[in-house]
């Protein structure tokens, strides 16, 4: 089955065109030759309720599948992806960032400094990657295995709606 994908830039100087994004594009090639469908793409700034907002309409109202977000993770006072992203998900996915880190203190021990989140909300799964084009290339490529199975998880017929239906006509 092939996965809709939203994929969200967040930079202060991007949303206000000082800065080119190289990330976002190159994270909607990674998704498309994997097979995702690349829905939509925007550029915001780091302000926690604007980040907070295009969450929820990813996953609520265009109901994606894979929202990847690319910046704001870092140490400055200004990045706050982090925050804004664990105070819309329902359920975190503490692995998917778990397994970035792991694979980019390989690389170099910066890693330890990435502040990436990930998790679920309704049946989006939202991942936070890092704003450098080639860390952010580099963990996408890190989880996009796991992600194929999580995905098809979430999406499979042993959902939580069912379970309580099923439920609810065993009571009758």
């Amino acid at each position: 089955m092939a996965y809709n994908a939203a994929v969200i830039t967040i930079s202060d100087k991007g949303s206000r065109g000082e800065r080119v994004d190289t990330s976002g594009p190159s994270l909607c090639r990674i998704l498309e030759e994997n097979g995702y469908i690349v829905e939509y793409t925007n550029i915001i700034p780091d302000e926690r309720d604007q980040i907070k907002e295009e969450l929820i309409k990813c996953c609520d109202e265009k109901q994606i599948a894979l929202i990847l977000t690319t910046g704001g993770t870092g140490f400055s006072p200004r990045d706050v992806t982090p925050e804004a992203t664990m105070e819309v998900v329902e359920r975190p996915t503490p692995g998917i960032p778990e397994l970035m880190r792991a694979e980019s203190m390989k690389i170099t021990p910066h890693g330890c400094l990435s502040r990436e989140a990930a998790g679920i909300r309704g049946r989006s799964l939202i991942i936070n990657l890092p704003g450098s084009e080639k860390a952010s290339r580099e963990n996408l490529q890190a989880v996009l295995k796991p992600l194929a199975h999580g995905l098809k998880m979430l999406y499979s017929e042993g959902s939580a709606e069912c379970a309580a239906e099923h439920e609810h006509h065993h009571h009758d």
